[in-house]
């Protein structure tokens, strides 16, 4: 994806609209390692997840994630200390990886967003095409 995805939401959205797949196309975003985002084409709109909704304070991308799912943040800043997975947590779910798992594993302080999308990708079967396009140690 171009890098213009990172920071302009509907530029992602718009590109993984343009791809043509057999099976599910799915946008997988590791922003400054601080968040990740999945977006997912459906034929009403795109289904949307962002493993840390507090990174709307900061990021643009989040921010835009939050408004298309017409999501607030807490009123309370220390409700966001910890990380706060939003949108679709099923977004994944028919590619093998249910919703509790993905919100379990969006969770995790102790793993950067890389290896937390190398664990989705492996959980869905898709980490040997994902290690093709990324740096994955």
């Amino acid at each position: 994806m171009n890098p213009d995805a990172l920071v302009d939401l509907d530029a992602a959205i718009t590109e993984l609209r343009s791809l043509r797949s057999t099976g599910a196309v799915l946008g997988l975003l590791d922003v400054d390692d601080e968040f990740f985002v999945l977006l997912r084409p459906t034929p009403g709109g795109v289904a949307l997840m962002v493993s840390d909704a507090g990174a709307a304070l900061d990021y643009d991308v989040a921010a835009d994630v939050l408004d298309l799912l017409r999501i607030d943040l807490p009123p309370d800043d220390e409700a966001l200390d910890e990380p706060w997975p939003e949108g679709d947590l099923a977004i994944v779910a028919d590619l093998g990886l249910p919703a509790d798992e993905l919100e379990v594993l969006a969770s995790q302080v102790e793993l950067y967003p890389d290896e937390q999308l190398v664990a989705i990708g492996r959980r869905c079967g898709f980490a040997d095409a994902l290690a093709e396009v990324v740096d994955v140690t």
